[in-house]
């Protein structure tokens, strides 16, 4: 039988389709062995970041593990486990995952914790979803942003008065340990005025999670703000995904319109989480024993922070950064500073002398103070600085005596002005002082005595 042209193709294109495979289907792979915290699949086809459900069901154990393909090495592909990975034994499956997962969004999350999955820690049952979205957001063409250009009100008067954050600004909280980072994270957690506040903790001792929420947060901050928690007992993968999570939920709230304030504690922990699963897939160890994915996930992280775009919301963000030994030229503490818009340094000094908050005025800085505040504001406050400064210089002569009045007279002016500036600086930690009073309380250090008093 002679064919035309058209019957001939209409029946290769149908012998075709009876002998083709399905659409690149991705293989299951079995599980080799576990080094570390890695686990080795060969037989498998997935991408870098996909998910996978490593199933083992010997008839002995049946154990399911979530697991994120971190790398691969000729047939070898390189998982880390979401969670703990008790149970599995080699040669368990490994199934990849339709989607790379998809996070519940939605205004009940407010009141809400958290962890680094979504799913609830606070045993309030569970949240009605308004939206699912995927972990990554949309990238913002940074032309098309905001600029800075309001200030924020975060109640605490040494940072309204000579430190002025911006809304839309990203700042690095620098400090030990025990110096009262995370009491300042709480006093701006229920001051600032914010619509929605987003708190990640990264990396914590379990007792501090509940400690932080019940009595540095409070009841009435609770209310308005979003806890998302991997303590430091959680696998490396969870700790990474609470961090890049609760950045996606202010990133939800903010494409919503909203002024959202973001409290991450803390950014180390981030970046150790990903050193442990950097190291334990193989990269190499470049900066004290960072490898250099760590440099490069910060500024993905923080970047994503900020003004949206002209007419929209903002992510106002405070990033503790842990120094080790209170060495702020640890390579994380380093590197931070180049990513953030400023940074407050906690002095362990001032804390040891009850000063609180223990805020290194000399050390610290904003950088789009000039663009917020009016110029007299500005000279204020750099006058404040200036005799501060003179007066910590001075200080072990001061004490001993040897300072000799009239040597120099912007150091007798610090001495004169030290119980207003001292004064000026601490704050209660129930003492919420508006910009307004802030400013005003500035330029009273400065006011001249009336006369008589």
């Amino acid at each position: 039988m002679r064919l035309d042209r058209t019957s001939f193709a209409k029946r290769i294109g149908a012998y075709a389709e009876a002998i083709a495979l399905p659409a690149q289907p991705v293989a299951e792979g079995r599980l080799l062995r576990m080094v570390g915290l890695t686990l080795e699949a060969e037989g498998l086809r997935a991408a870098v970041g996909s998910r996978c459900r490593v199933i083992n069901d010997d008839g002995y154990h049946a154990v399911e593990v979530e697991a994120e393909v971190m790398g691969f090495s000729g047939s070898k592909v390189f998982l880390m486990p979401v969670g703990s990975v008790a149970g599995i034994a080699p040669g368990a499956r490994v199934v990849p995952l339709d989607d790379n997962g998809r996070l519940p969004m939605g205004m009940s999350m407010l009141g809400r914790v958290l962890d680094g999955a979504g799913r609830a820690l606070d045993g309030k049952g569970g949240m009605k979803a308004e939206d699912w979205v995927p972990m990554e957001g949309p990238t913002i063409n940074p032309l098309n942003r905001e600029p800075i250009s309001q200030p924020l009100d975060v109640g605490i008067r040494s940072i309204n008065g000579l430190l002025t954050v911006g809304r839309g600004q990203r700042l690095g909280l620098f400090a030990g340990t025990g110096v009262g980072k995370s009491v300042l994270l709480g006093m701006m957690t229920r001051f600032t005025e914010a619509e929605i506040i987003v708190v990640g903790l990264i990396g914590e001792r379990g007792r501090e999670v509940k400690e932080f929420i019940e009595h540095i947060l409070g009841e009435e901050g609770l209310k308005r703000s979003v806890v998302v928690a991997s303590p430091a007992d959680d696998a490396p993968l969870m700790r990474l995904r609470a961090a890049m999570y609760c950045t996606r939920i202010a990133e939800y709230f903010r494409d919503k319109g909203k002024n959202v304030l973001l409290l991450m504690d803390s950014l180390t922990r981030f970046a150790q989480a990903q050193r442990e699963i950097a190291l334990a897939i193989g990269e190499p160890p470049a900066t004290r024993g960072y490898p250099p994915s760590v440099f490069a996930k910060l500024p993905k992280l923080v970047e994503r922070a900020g003004n949206g775009e002209a007419g929209g919301g903002s992510i106002t963000a405070f990033y503790t950064v842990l120094s080790e030994g209170d060495d702020q030229q640890d390579p994380i503490a380093d590197s931070a500073r180049g990513v953030l818009d400023g940074h407050f340094v906690l002095s362990r000094r001032l804390a040891e002398e009850g000063h609180y908050p223990a805020i290194d005025i000399e050390a610290s800085i904003s950088r789009v103070m000039p663009q917020v505040v009016e110029h007299q504001h500005l000279r204020e406050a750099q006058k404040f600085k200036q005799l501060w400064s003179r007066l910590s210089q001075s200080r072990d002569l001061i004490s001993v005596g040897a300072y000799v009045a009239g040597g120099d007279p912007e150091t007798d002016l610090a001495i004169a002005l030290q119980g207003k500036l001292v004064s000026y600086l601490r704050q209660a930690l129930d003492e919420n002082v508006s910009m307004a009073q802030s400013r005003a309380q500035l330029a009273e250090v400065f006011a001249a005595p009336a006369p008589g008093a």
